[in-house]
């Protein structure tokens, strides 16, 4: 072969004409039945692509000697798959290639490895020619073969040089940053081996440019800093002390969406990363400065969650990031207990007394007043009415971990930004007396930890996660002011309950729902005030309650136990509902008689079953006088006698339709030999489905009225409950466990 120019060729076999053939049918067959280790792939050789019977029990040195045609320099060529990710074959991969794989031939790791560092190490390389070779390491060193040969050869090291001493800019600039991701991404190499000081420096200087400089260098130096804060703590300590709040605001408020991920995961990272106790200067701290986290607010607000761009999964991740760690900047008072010898945690708790019951006394007008607070002398008769449980030692009620004194933060945040609603809910609850009462300090306390669970505050960030909540972003003090909504909600709510003391674990359990579905309304409270105008009242909550419910029950309704269960209960609610119509016809009813012409509605007769079930009883009676006893009845009908039963309009006494239409609905007959009818006409409907029902029973036909049928669902539902009733919040699985073997043997069994 002829010797390699200075620059880098697309494959160092040299191409003839290029005859694409067209992808054939037959190589998405499979393999015939017999022949597994042979797989039907299209190898794409000088240009043109042909079918390629590949024997994977072959070395693979031997198949690219094969597909080489007796080509001396073999040794330079490898297998490639012809896809988005051109991932070489090899010894270890070569069993994963299936029928109807598309494989290039093209120069082999090592090949490319030599041409490419060649290219960029020689000065007289043409910049074109090293532009070309930089977006070629940056596409193909995410191959894990070529990555390992590379790295072995000081290319990483190379490129970490050239970068550093500023002799790669430009496109090759970003290229080589782009390679030097995916190059450290495989984890071959540590960082703090490889990335030195001065390259963190030169890095960061790209991202401290706030110059609209390329977008692509910019968003990979931040993705190589977010990497390097990540997987080693050095680097970490020299990025922290590199980048500061005011750069990565700068690069959130651009509008590339790229950039601004990136920045995001930068200051996840920073947030994220536990320093060491012995660092001087940390990003954590330069992160979590209120400052700091009032301008990130305001810009994520501004230039990301209110834009009309659309946000995509992955900032939406981030954001998600973000917002936990921000919480998790509360887990240190969240798990804090008040400290009695401490006089300013002291006069926190003394001024809650004094904005609630001393107007005299001086209060700090604002969060930030400096001045003094007037501790008044302790009295227990005002911590009892402000709601504490050790009322004569309210420091124990801040002893609970978590919320422990972030509870007090909160009371005191809304006694001070709030204090006429404060105010009012204090000596609101306190003149109800001590029964009907909320207890504003004991309920405050259980709310603050509710909250707690419900924002996860102090648990780790998931890896998928994209749930974040859009109105934590517009105030300073979000949770404090979430806070302030849901004490006034839980206020609201005890008084729609009529909530007595007992009742408070009803009540918060009702809060609870409240602020989980005003947290999961769609579409999301974009601002706490919207979050508030959203929460449920009681009433709704206890219409999605028994919604849920009966949802729940007719969904444990259709798994298989219960259905097998509510079989073997059908007969014996059919048996207690036959029972009970039996009883009926035998209690005995009275009916109008009627003649051919009308009803007679002076004229009664009355009709029941003996206790037997073997005869119907029958006479005239006088409607003013009770119904009389078999024993005074002369008609006689005995059951077997009866053939049928007949119902509405076919009832011979129906015939007359225009006299008896009013009643048709209401008629029915017993037919008995010699073909001879008892005619009925029931009082009511409810009295007609009882002896349409019995009459059924009796003469061995399914009761088919509907108020037969709702009440066997009725006790069947019933039943089905009390059964079920020790099961409740417990998954019911479709099949039953597995029965286990029997034992080999049974001499453990007891011998008398």
């Amino acid at each position: 072969m002829s010797r390699q120019s200075s620059h880098i060729p697309d494959s160092p076999i040299s191409k003839g004409s290029i005859k694409l053939m067209q992808h054939d049918k037959r190589l998405v067959q499979p393999s015939a039945q017999g022949k597994r280790d042979v797989v039907k792939v299209a190898v794409e050789v000088r240009g043109i692509r042909q079918l390629y019977e590949m024997d994977q029990t072959k070395r693979l040195q031997d198949i690219i000697k094969d597909l080489c045609k007796g080509d001396a320099n073999w040794q330079d060529y490898s297998l490639q798959v012809i896809d988005e990710h051109e991932q070489y074959i090899t010894e270890a991969n070569q069993h994963e290639v299936k029928d109807g794989t598309m494989l290039r031939l093209v120069a082999s790791p090592n090949k490319t490895v030599v041409d490419l560092m060649q290219c960029l190490r020689q000065n007289t390389t043409p910049l074109e020619d090293k532009v070309n070779a930089y977006k070629r390491l940056s596409k193909i060193s995410a191959d894990p073969t070529f990555a390992d040969i590379f790295i072995q050869k000081k290319g990483l090291h190379f490129i970490l040089e050239s970068i550093e001493k500023g002799t790669c800019q430009g496109d090759s600039l970003a290229h080589g940053l782009g390679a030097v991701i995916e190059l450290l991404d495989h984890g071959t190499v540590m960082y703090d081996n490889v990335l030195s000081h001065g390259f963190i420096r030169k890095v960061s200087s790209f991202v401290k440019d706030s110059s609209e400089n390329d977008a692509t260098i910019l968003q990979r130096s931040l993705a190589i800093l977010e990497a390097g804060v990540i997987n080693s703590q050095r680097l970490y300590n020299e990025i922290s002390q590199e980048i500061t709040a005011i750069n990565l605001t700068t690069h959130v408020q651009r509008s590339n969406p790229e950039i601004q991920h990136n920045t995001i995961a930068l200051i996840n990272a920073l947030l994220l990363r536990d320093p060491n106790e012995g660092t001087r200067i940390t990003g954590r701290k330069k992160i979590s400065n209120p400052m700091t986290q009032k301008q990130f607010r305001t810009v994520i607000l501004n230039h990301i969650i209110r834009t009309s761009k659309s946000i995509s999964s992955e900032m939406a991740h981030q954001l998600y990031v973000l917002q936990v760690l921000t919480f998790n900047l509360l887990e240190e008072r969240m798990n804090t207990k008040l400290n009695p010898h401490d006089s300013e945690q002291r006069s926190h708790l003394f001024e809650l007394r004094n904005i609630a019951f001393d107007s005299t006394s001086e209060i700090a007008p604002s969060p930030t007043s400096k001045r003094p607070q007037n501790i008044s002398q302790f009295n227990p008769v005002d911590f009892k009415k402000l709601g504490f449980e050790n009322f004569n030692n309210p420091v124990l009620e801040f002893e609970v971990l978590p919320p422990g004194i972030f509870a007090l933060d909160c009371m005191r945040y809304f006694a001070r930004n709030q204090q006429d609603n404060y105010v009012r809910l204090v000596l609101e609850n306190s003149a109800r007396g001590d029964k009907h009462e909320c207890p504003f300090a004991k309920s405050s306390v259980r709310l603050v930890k509710m909250i707690c669970e419900i924002l996860n505050i102090g648990e780790q960030p998931t890896e998928t996660g994209e749930d974040y909540y859009a109105m934590f972003f517009t105030h300073d003090h979000a949770i404090e002011e979430f806070y302030c909504i849901c004490t006034q909600l839980l206020n609201k709510t005890w008084k729609e309950m009529s909530a007595i003391k007992e009742d408070f674990d009803k009540v918060m359990s009702v809060v609870h729902d409240q602020i989980l579905i005003g947290l999961t309304a769609q579409p999301q409270p974009s601002s706490l005030d919207i979050f508030k105008s959203k929460l449920y009242n009681y009433s709704e909550i206890l219409k999605i309650r028994r919604r849920e419910m009966l949802e729940k029950e007719e969904f444990d309704s259709q798994a298989k136990p219960v259905l097998e269960l509510q079989k073997e209960l059908k007969p014996e609610i059919l048996d207690l509902v036959k029972e009970q119509r039996l009883n009926v016809l035998k209690a005995g009813t009275v009916f109008h008689k009627i003649s051919s012409k009308k009803f007679r509605e002076k004229s009664h007769w009355c009709c029941r079953l003996s206790h037997n079930h073997k005869y119907l009883h029958y006479c005239d009676v006088d409607s003013n006088k009770d119904k009389p006893s078999i024993e005074e009845m002369t008609g006689k009908l005995e059951i077997a006698d009866c053939k049928d039963v007949i119902f509405g309009k076919s009832c011979p006494h129906m015939r007359n339709q225009k006299v008896h239409k009013a009643t048709a609905d209401l008629a029915f007959s017993i037919s008995y030999d010699p073909d001879e009818f008892l005619n009925f006409v029931a009082p009511d409907k409810e009295t007609w489905m009882h002896w349409a029902d019995g009459m059924n029973a009796l003469l061995g036909k399914p009761m088919s009225s509907d108020k037969a049928k709702l009440d066997m669902d009725m006790l069947l539902a019933m039943e089905m409950k009390l059964r079920l009733l020790e099961l409740e919040n417990i998954h019911i699985p479709d099949h039953p466990p597995p029965i286990p073997p029997p034992p080999d043997n049974f001499n453990f069994a007891y011998n008398y």
